[in-house]
């Protein structure tokens, strides 16, 4: 038996070989992450592991730990990420939705490495499928949210 830091919370799990995915979703019982292809190629399943994306359908769980885990339940409710969730809003991403808490997962690590991307660093930065194609909206929400976190360079009026 293992034991693994998911979300702030200690969980077990049996089997150390088990995808962090299924340990996520079975164990912990946290559905907001998706399975998609398995082979860590899409995304759906994207996580952060000590701040890092992570594709979690492909990562043991032995791999985990002593690291934090975190997945898009408590990243959706950190202060922190709130101006990435208004922003997906704004520009209506979700279509479908299977892809969403990959995409934001992917962009919220991203945007912590590159807090100030140009549109083809958000393109090349960010690379979750999407069946919808909201691709478009997906870096126009990226940019706007880069853009809110950045501080003006404008002095404040009076």
């Amino acid at each position: 038996m293992i034991t693994l830091n998911i979300n702030g919370k200690t969980q077990h799990v049996d089997d150390h070989d088990m995808p962090l995915l299924w340990a996520i979703r079975e164990v912990a019982g946290l559905t907001g992450t998706k399975f998609g292809c398995g082979r860590g190629l899409c995304g759906a399943c994207t996580i952060h592991i000590d701040g890092v994306a992570t594709r979690s359908c492909v990562t043991p769980s032995k791999s985990a730990i002593g690291k934090a885990i975190v997945t898009i339940e408590l990243l959706a409710r950190s202060p922190e990420h709130q101006m990435l969730i208004e922003a997906w809003n704004e520009h209506s991403v979700p279509q479908c939705g299977y892809c969403q808490s990959g995409q934001i997962m992917a962009a919220a690590a991203f945007l912590k490495n590159t807090p100030t991307p140009t549109k083809e660093q958000i393109r090349l930065g960010v690379n979750v499928l999407c069946r919808c194609g909201t691709y478009s909206e997906i870096c126009s929400a990226i940019a706007t949210a880069a853009q809110a976190a950045t501080p003006s360079s404008e002095p404040a009026s009076k």
